[in-house]
């Protein structure tokens, strides 16, 4: 039965960095990727408002509709791109009242805005589309839309497209560089159905054909991947934590199920509030909706397809059992409307920044109930799943994200840089202040390297160096020459520097390590008696 759990483990892990984003693994990219990836002067603009007014067709699987993007020029502006997918229908775009001309390359737009916009003008398009959008094979592992029915025979259609691309079924900037401040979704679809979408409910429309468009505004930057549909026969029932609003959508028959697992909400808000700080969409409030696949961060709109299951689909990623005390998409995805939703990487080849924090926030979920020993077996056991075959960090430009080891080497890192802190005071206090400061922020790595880095006066860089940018995590090299024992680091990094502790006749010590050999000052008969912490750091150990 070991044998056979650890298997299934590690499958699971395997398939785990798909659980919240596509992950392409290109190494070659081509036009569309750059068209895509790069913020071009067709591009010199700044969203301020998305209104969509969508009708979804599920007997069909059809969609019809317009957006409205409003926006800022930060050039003159004679063309600008708007990326809508190729299969996708242009049905026709209006500027200032009038039909404009437009050429399509791969999934972008360029429209030709005549007249021009001027640098600092504020304006407005309607692009009105059509089509059969991407259907999704194993959503979330691959994009696009999903047509399902409920045990009743009703239509549950949702849509998931981060890594694909929200282009896939609306025409917008799909770049991360660039929220929308607002964002209202009117959804159309079959009287006996209902849509939620993100943000507050704002009414509903009773239509003349037998469809119902159900509204819903968000009052918060919200990133493109996130907009959605969710539709369904859904019932809903409400809770509170301090001064957010609590909503749950749930189909008919797992109301009491779900009555009962998404109790865990609330631990978990008082977990997140505590160490991150206040929820950042609370104009929006927060939402679980249950749908027909995993789950996905969907800002203030959390898709749960977790089947009241605790742990990932009842398994446990960690293989020590700890993650069977919880509900993974319930804290997963939610990690992320602080890291990910909150704080945006500008570029998707940063995405560690949203899936490394989030990782991490489940063993910060862990300590909250059940002490920091277990939040450190439970970072250990998910190291099964690191491959170290490709670095965290993608490239920029292309539309490229890094390895998949962005999600457990990342949470593995920030837990091996909490400590290098030795001092958890600090550590907590700078995480804190970090998801506060860059609240509602899209940044770079470079700010997150800086922002730990001056917390401390050790000098964090070559850490974050070898593990972001290398494949390889340190090896801790010790070797006996004499009656001495000597170590060092062995590294990508030149001059690689970082801390370790290890355990000496059972007393915990400090080694500052180097890329150059040192000498141990205490007394050991061999490499052997020197045992790593390896729970607090992750790295690798070699005797010579």
């Amino acid at each position: 039965m070991r044998n056979f759990a650890l298997i299934l483990v590690a499958g699971l892990l395997a398939a785990t960095p798909g659980k919240a984003q596509v992950l392409s693994n290109k190494q070659q990219f081509t036009e569309a990727d750059t068209l895509r990836g790069s913020l071009r002067p067709e591009r010199d603009y700044d969203v301020l408002k998305y209104d969509l007014d969508v009708r979804v067709v599920p007997e069909e699987r059809y969609i019809s509709g317009s957006n409205k993007i409003s926006l800022q020029a930060e050039a003159d502006l004679p063309v600008i791109q708007v990326d809508l997918f190729q299969n996708m229908k242009v049905d026709s775009i209006l500027f200032r009242g009038r039909r404009m001309e437009f050429k399509r390359r791969h999934n972008a737009v360029f429209i030709d805005l005549v007249p021009k916009m001027t640098k600092n003008t504020v304006d407005s398009i309607q692009f009105y589309y059509s089509g059969k959008p991407v259907v999704a094979k194993n959503a979330p592992w691959d994009g696009g839309f999903v047509f399902e029915q409920d045990e009743e025979g009703n239509p549950w259609i949702a849509v998931a497209v981060q890594g694909t691309g929200a282009s896939l079924w609306y025409p917008n900037k799909d770049h991360q560089s660039d929220e929308p401040g607002e964002v209202s979704i009117g959804v159309a679809v079959p009287n006996n159905l209902m849509n939620v979408s993100n943000g507050r409910f704002v009414g509903k429309d009773i239509l003349e054909d037998g469809y119902t468009r159900w509204n819903w505004k968000v009052e918060s930057p919200i990133n493109n991947y996130n907009v959605v549909v969710n539709i369904g026969n859904y019932v809903h029932f409400k809770d509170k934590f301090r001064n957010l609003d609590l909503d749950y959508y749930v189909l008919p028959y797992n109301l009491e199920k779900a009555k009962k697992q998404f109790e865990e909400v609330k631990f978990m808000m008082d977990c997140f509030y505590e160490k991150f700080g206040a929820y950042p969409f609370e104009k929006d409030g927060f939402k679980l909706i249950e749908t027909p696949y995993l789950g996905m961060e969907h800002q203030s709109a959390v898709a749960y397809g977790n089947q009241y299951k605790m742990g990932y689909l009842g398994n446990d990623l960690s293989g020590t059992g700890i993650g069977l005390k919880w509900d993974f998409i319930i804290i997963h995805e939610t990690g992320h409307e602080w890291f990910g939703n909150s704080i945006t990487a500008r570029d998707i080849a940063d995405m560690w920044i949203h899936e490394g924090f989030t990782s991490y926030s489940e063993a910060v979920y862990i300590e909250c109930r059940w002490g920091k020993e277990e939040a450190l077996e439970y970072l250990q056991g998910i190291r099964a799943g690191i491959g170290n075959k490709r670095s965290i960090i993608g490239d920029y430009g292309v539309n490229s994200e890094g390895s998949g080891d962005m999600y457990h080497k990342g949470a593995n890192l920030l837990n091996t840089i909490r400590s290098i802190y030795n001092n958890d005071e600090l550590w907590w206090k700078t995480l804190k202040d970090y998801t506060e400061t860059n609240r509602h922020k899209i940044i770079g790595t470079s700010t997150t390297e800086d922002f730990f880095n001056e917390a401390i006066a050790y000098d964090l860089q070559p850490v974050f160096d070898q593990y972001l940018r290398h494949t390889a995590i340190p090896e801790l090299q010790v070797k006996k020459q004499g009656k001495q024992v000597l170590f060092r680091w062995k590294a990508d990094v030149a001059g690689f520097d970082m801390p370790v502790d290890v355990l000496i006749n059972g007393k915990e010590i400090r080694l500052h390590p180097t890329s150059e050999w040192q000498t141990l000052k205490q007394k050991v008969s061999n490499p052997e008696e020197i045992k790593v912490v390896n729970k607090e750091f992750y790295i690798n150990r070699k005797n010579l």
